[in-house]
């Protein structure tokens, strides 16, 4: 299997991994040193553990918070992936009192791997304001 075909194997692993906040997975997945900043936190997080708190972040405010790969683009050591996030605001968010509202956002990331295929980096597009837009924030 060429570097491509591998990444999008990973990622699709990965994507097993954020559905299931499974930290053997994560830790598999992730390299130990990757930081990862996020709205979740002022400082950044490392690691499996620390992006799994991110996941265990948008699950206080979603329960049923799913992302869904749609479309992804692979490199040797980098991969852009088009997500569907989907859930229900039934839990505070960001101050924000549930409102039942049903989401259904598309997030894009981008994802870099090092040499040993584990994930160095996650930079998002701005997925935010759709999630406050799905909620009735704004």
């Amino acid at each position: 299997m060429d570097l491509i075909e591998r990444n999008k194997e990973l990622m699709k692993k990965f994507e097993t991994m954020i559905n299931t906040a499974n930290e053997q997975l994560a830790e598999e997945l992730i390299a130990e040193t990757a930081s990862f900043y996020t709205p979740a936190s002022p400082e950044p997080l490392y690691g499996g553990k620390g992006y799994l708190s991110v996941v265990h972040w948008m699950r206080k405010g979603f329960s049923d918070v799913q992302w869904h790969i749609k479309e992804i683009v692979a490199d040797e050591d980098k991969v852009a992936v088009r997500w569907d996030l989907t859930g229900t605001h039934d839990g505070e968010f960001m101050g924000i009192q549930p409102t039942g509202n049903k989401i259904s956002v598309c997030v894009m990331n981008f994802y870099y791997f090092n040499d040993k295929s584990k994930i160095v980096n996650d930079i998002a597009a701005e997925g935010m304001i759709g999630i406050m837009r799905g909620i009735g924030a704004i």
